[in-house]
C-alpha cells in the first residue's frame, strides 16, 4: 500500500512538472535520455504554460505540489549562490498560505497530547484557529490563572506527507548527482535535500522550538531593542506549544506603524542591531525573521521594539566562522578586495589552489561599480549575490554553516529597507563589527579572557599547593622511571655487544676447526665446533635476554 501510495504521488509530481514544461528546463544531458523517455512516456501530459518565464513556471509548480515543496521553494530562494537571479527572484515570492485543518480535530490532539479536556486545561479557547501554516495552526485561549495564550498545533499525519515527499526528492537528488557528477560536486543536491529534511523535522519537534525561545528570550531578557514571548513549558509536548499571546503590529503594514507614530529609522537600524548581537554576541540567531514572524510593540513609539515568534528554526555558528564572518564584512567595508579573496582560500570556501589574484581581479571587476554609489543606496544583499555569483565562477562550495545566516540577513536587509528606505546597513553594522573585533584581538581580549576564566582559577587556588606537591611527586616518579628504563636499556646493551661478540668467536672457532679438520686433526677439529656450539649459545642468550 505504500508503494502504491509513493507511486501515486509521483506521477501527480510528474504531471505537474509537465503541466508547467520543467523538465524543459533540464540541462541538454539530462534531456537526452531520462527526461525525454518520461515525456514520451507520458505523451499525454503537454506543457500548459509556455508564455511564462522559467522562474514563474517553476514557483506555480510548486505552489501546485503543495507545502512541503512550497517551504523547499522557500529555501532555495535563498541559496542566491546556487541559482540565477531570474529563478531566485520568483522562489521568493512563494506564500505559505494553507487551509486550516478542523479546530475540533485540533482539540482533540491538544487533549490527547496533555491527557486532559481542553475546559480542565485551559479558558475561553478558541476552535476558530487564528492563523495557518503547512506545519501547524494556532489557536488562541486563556490558562486558568488569567494569562491569554496561543496553542500551536501540528498538522495531523503531516509527518508521513513530509516523509513521502522528502523521499521522492531524496530519489531524484541522487538521480541528478549520478547523471550531472561535474555540477553536482558543487551544488551537493542530495546534501540541499538531507538539510531541508532536516530542517523540516525539527520544525515537527516543538520541544525544540520551546527550547529555542526560551534561550532567545534569556539572552534579551530586559532588552528595548528585541522581545520573546513567554513559553509556558508545562503546557508543552512534541506536538503541542503553548506560549503568551501578544499584540504587535505586523512589520510588513507600514501603514499601521506609521500611523502609530513608530520611528521608523530606529527601528530599522535596531533590527539591523538584533540581528549582529545574536550572531556575534550570542553565537545563536533566529533563522527564521521574515515579516510573517515579526511584530513592533504598540508601546513606545519613538523607541520602538521588536517581537520575535516562532524560533522553530535557528543558527549557530563556531569562533572559527564568526571571527571569518567579521573579517570578511570589514574587508567589505572597507573595500579591501585582496583580504576577502585571501579570506576565502584561508577558510576553504572556496579551493587552496585558486590564483589570489585573479580571485581578487573578478571580485573587483563586479563590486567596484557598485560601490561608487552612496553607501545608503547599497543593497548588502545584492553585493552578497553577486560575490556569490563571482565565488561560483571559482567552484565555491556550498557552506552549510553559512545558509542560515545569509537568508536571515537578507531578510533583515529587506525588511529594514521596506521600512526606511535609506536604510545604511553598512553604517549601522561597521561599529558593531569594529567593536566586535577588538573584543577579540589586543589586550580587550587578553582581558576579557582573563574575566572569564577567574572563577574558574579562583576555584582552584586553594588546591594549588597540592596540585603542585602532586606534580612534582609524579616528576619525581617520572624521573625514576626513566632511570630505571635507561638502566634496562643499557643492561640490554651491554648483553647485545656480548652476545655479537660470542657470536663472533664462534664463528672464528669454527673456521679454525675447519682448517684443523683439512690438516687430518679430528681431534681438534671436533673440540673447535664443541667450543663453537657452546660460544653461539652464549652469544645467543645474551642477545634474546
Amino acid at each position: 500500500m505504500k508503494k502504491l501510495r509513493e507511486l501515486v504521488r509521483l506521477y501527480q509530481i510528474a504531471r505537474t512538472l509537465f503541466d508547467y514544461g520543467l523538465d524543459e528546463l533540464l540541462p541538454a544531458r539530462l534531456q537526452i535520455l531520462p527526461a525525454r523517455l518520461a515525456r514520451k512516456s507520458l505523451f499525454w501530459l503537454k506543457n500548459k504554460h509556455p508564455d511564462l518565464s522559467r522562474g514563474q513556471r517553476i514557483r506555480l509548480a510548486l505552489e501546485e505540489l503543495g507545502p512541503v515543496f512550497i517551504k523547499f521553494g522557500q529555501m532555495l530562494s535563498t541559496r542566491r549562490d546556487l541559482l540565477p537571479p531570474d529563478i531566485a527572484e520568483e522562489l521568493a515570492m512563494l506564500q505559505d498560505k494553507v487551509p486550516p485543518f478542523d479546530g475540533h480535530l485540533a482539540q482533540q490532539q491538544i487533549e490527547a497530547s496533555l491527557e486532559a479536556r481542553i475546559d480542565e486545561l485551559f479558558d475561553d479557547f478558541a476552535v476558530t484557529p487564528l492563523a495557518s501554516a503547512s506545519i501547524a495552526q494556532v489557536h488562541t485561549a486563556r490558562l486558568k490563572t488569567g494569562e491569554e495564550i496561543v496553542i500551536k498545533v501540528i498538522r495531523p499525519s503531516i509527518e508521513k506527507v513530509i516523509d513521502a515527499d522528502v523521499s521522492l526528492m531524496h530519489t531524484m537528488a541522487v538521480l541528478v548527482a549520478k547523471l550531472v557528477p561535474e555540477r553536482s560536486s558543487r551544488l551537493r543536491p542530495v546534501e540541499v535535500v538531507e538539510e531541508y529534511r532536516k530542517t523540516l523535522f525539527g520544525e515537527l519537534n516543538l520541544l525544540r522550538e520551546a527550547a529555542n525561545a526560551i534561550q532567545l528570550r534569556r539572552n534579551f531578557e530586559g532588552s528595548r531593542t528585541l522581545y520573546v514571548p513567554e513559553i509556558y513549558s508545562s503546557y508543552c509536548r512534541e506536538n503541542v506549544l503553548v506560549m503568551e499571546r501578544i499584540y504587535g503590529i505586523p512589520v510588513s503594514d507600514i501603514a499601521a506603524l506609521e500611523a502609530n507614530g513608530t520611528d521608523m529609522k530606529l527601528l530599522a537600524e535596531r533590527g539591523v542591531e538584533v540581528f549582529f548581537t545574536q550572531v556575534f554576541r550570542d553565537s545563536f540567531f533566529h533563522a527564521d525573521m521574515h515579516p510573517g514572524n515579526i511584530f513592533v510593540s504598540y508601546e513606545r513609539p519613538h523607541d520602538p521594539q521588536w517581537i520575535g515568534i516562532d524560533c522553530g528554526i535557528v543558527g549557530t555558528l563556531n569562533k572559527d566562522d564568526k571571527r571569518y564572518l567579521a573579517d570578511n564584512f570589514l574587508a567589505f567595508f572597507n573595500r579591501d578586495y585582496r583580504k576577502v579573496a585571501e579570506l576565502h582560500v584561508e577558510s576553504g570556501w572556496v579551493p587552496a589552489d585558486t590564483k589570489v589574484e585573479e580571485f581578487e581581479s573578478a571580485i573587483r571587476t563586479v563590486l567596484e561599480p557598485i560601490f561608487e554609489k552612496p553607501l545608503s543606496e547599497i543593497s548588502f544583499g545584492h553585493v552578497l549575490l553577486n560575490l556569490f555569483n563571482t565565488a561560483r565562477q571559482f567552484n565555491m562550495a556550498v557552506q552549510p554553516q553559512l545558509v542560515l545566516l545569509q537568508k536571515t540577513l537578507l531578510y533583515v536587509e529587506g525588511v529594514g529597507r521596506q521600512l526606511y528606505p535609506q536604510l545604511d546597513l553598512w553604517k549601522t553594522a561597521k561599529p558593531f563589527l569594529e567593536e566586535w573585533m577588538q573584543k577579540q584581538v589586543g589586550y580587550k581580549a587578553v582581558i576579557a579572557a582573563v574575566k572569564e576564566k577567574a572563577p574558574y582559577w579562583a576555584e582552584k587556588l586553594p588546591e594549588l599547593p597540592e596540585l603542585v606537591y602532586d606534580a612534582l611527586q609524579q616528576a619525581k616518579l617520572q624521573q625514576r622511571q626513566m632511570q630505571g628504563l635507561y638502566q634496562q636499556f643499557h643492561q640490554h646493551d651491554k648483553n647485545q655487544s656480548k652476545g655479537r661478540f660470542l657470536l663472533a668467536m664462534g664463528a672464528t672457532v669454527l673456521l679454525a676447526s675447519t682448517l684443523l679438520l683439512a690438516m687430518n686433526e679430528p681431534r681438534w677439529a671436533l673440540t673447535g665446533l664443541c667450543l663453537t656450539l657452546l660460544t653461539w649459545l652464549l652469544g645467543w642468550r645474551k642477545i634474546t635476554r
